[in-house]
């Protein structure tokens, strides 16, 4: 028979009054109990570590997706035996030609010169992907750091890049202090457009400059007066001399002393002719140390001639250096050898800055002094107030490149846009350390495609023109 239950136990418990309700929820909430109740549902974690909290807004040691290493750490650098710091000599293909200046660990073998042998070695580098993903390019003329050095077969991968003191793009070398532009007087004949061109790309760059004017033996005097005055005129003072002669070396080879210079030029002027004429001078006077030397520099075109090539038939030059490369002089100081072009690209060169690069415009503005230009963008073109006139000789060619110079503006203003991300990310990881991590490139199909780019540009030059018309 089935247990019978009483109905008590089935009656329902009775509401409390509503002022009962409203006194419970004024009533003050006691952290003891919220800290009792956290407790139940989930167990009480452990203090972090000291050394965790310390590392918390640090960003993790990752010096080759950060920044650059800073030239002191060179000299505090503890280097394994596997690393060394050296000088980019030479870029070719995938390769960096790297000469050691200071190297990790105890060499084997230290009778040389009362130095260690390793020094002034050359090594055939490759670049780090990683450096290649935050396209952080290496250039002739930096300072970096390589890991994982094979001494024997004189091999290593360069880890990371020092800070630049400067920086050129064309052609693409660092930590330079000087440029030399130089052009011949005849095979080939020098071109007023070429010469301001290449003297503008320099102009940019912020740094020295020395105009020379080689194979001075193959024209008159009158001839040499006529461009040096004419020279003068453009605010310049150029240094005539001859490789085949000999004439005007030593001056130029003062000039070069103890700096890094890049010779720039069209091909045929004659740069490698001269850079091996400069290097020729050794003042070394012990034959023994000589010997050593080129024992030391057994297959290294650190201290070989470059080659030279003869002018083509059409009396242009023909291009004989194929890349950039870093040669020491005996005097002090390095030459870069560069590849000839006739077409600099003036990439820095903005429509703003093309008047500070052109010394006739310098000189009027100066000379005018306390008056200026009525418009602070003024781009002397003529415009009310402007102090600039066109009385000069290179106004032509102002204009000519002032015209480029907007419309590859306005090409990259469609392309590119005007916000640049950074190359690097951070992300957060455990317990808040930042950690860099490479930035990499979007999606090919997230971009505008060339051909619209193009169309679009081809449909506003056709309006541009048809507003003309009217």
């Amino acid at each position: 028979m089935p247990p019978f239950f009483s109905l008590a136990a089935l009656r329902l418990r009775p509401l409390p009054p509503a002022s009962a309700v409203l006194r419970r929820a004024r009533a003050p909430f006691h952290a003891a109990s919220f800290a009792a109740l956290s407790s139940r549902e989930k167990p009480r974690r452990p203090a972090p570590d000291k050394n965790v909290l310390k590392a918390r807004d640090v960003v993790k040691d990752l010096p080759s997706a950060t920044s650059p290493l800073d030239s002191d750490d060179d000299r505090h650098r503890h280097l394994l035996p596997s690393q060394a710091v050296g000088l980019v000599a030479a870029a070719q293909a995938n390769f960096m030609r790297v000469i050691v200046v200071s190297a990790g660990g105890e060499p084997e073998n230290r009778v040389f010169l009362g130095g260690d042998p390793r020094v002034g070695r050359e090594l055939l580098c490759v670049v780090r992907a990683l450096l290649k993903k935050i396209k952080r390019r290496v250039l002739v003329g930096d300072r970096v750091l390589v890991g994982s050095v094979d001494w024997a077969d004189r091999r290593g991968m360069i880890e990371d890049v020092f800070k630049r003191s400067s920086v050129i793009l064309d052609p693409p070398v660092a930590n330079v202090n000087h440029l030399l532009v130089l052009f011949s007087m005849d095979q080939p004949k020098p071109e007023p457009f070429t010469l301001t061109r290449f003297l503008v790309e320099a102009e940019s760059t912020g740094l020295p400059l020395t105009l020379a004017m080689n194979k001075s033996e193959l024209v008159g005097d009158e001839t040499l007066s006529a461009w040096k005055e004419r020279l003068h005129g453009w605010g310049y003072k150029p240094l005539f001399c001859s490789v085949d002669q000999k004439s005007g070396l030593a001056a130029l080879e003062d000039i070069l002393k103890r700096q890094t210079t890049v010779v720039v030029g069209p091909s045929g002027v004659g740069k490698s002719s001269l850079i091996n004429s400069l290097r020729l001078t050794l003042n070394i006077s012990d034959e023994e140390k000589i010997n050593k030397l080129l024992e030391h520099y057994e297959r290294s075109k650190w201290l070989g001639e470059q080659r030279v090539g003869n002018v083509s038939k059409s009396g242009r030059g023909k291009q004989t250096t194929r890349h950039v490369s870093l040669l020491p002089l005996s005097g002090g100081g390095y030459l870069a050898d560069t590849p000839g072009f006739n077409q600099p690209s003036l990439l820095k060169v903005t429509k703003k800055s093309l008047a500070e690069t052109f010394p006739e415009i310098r000189q009027t503005l100066s000379a005018s002094e306390p008056l200026k230009c009525a418009f602070n963008d003024c781009l002397h073109l003529g415009e009310p107030g402007c102090i600039v006139k066109a009385d000069w000789e290179r106004y032509p060619y102002y204009l000519q490149l002032l015209d480029e110079i907007k419309i590859r503006e306005e090409f990259q203003l469609r392309t590119i846009g005007t916000k640049r991300e950074s190359d690097v990310r951070y992300k957060v990881r455990d317990m808040g350390v930042k950690q860099a991590e490479p930035r990499l490139e979007l999606k090919r199909h997230r971009r505008i495609s060339r051909k619209r780019l193009n169309q679009s540009i081809l449909d506003d030059l056709s309006d541009l023109d048809e507003l003309e018309d009217y």
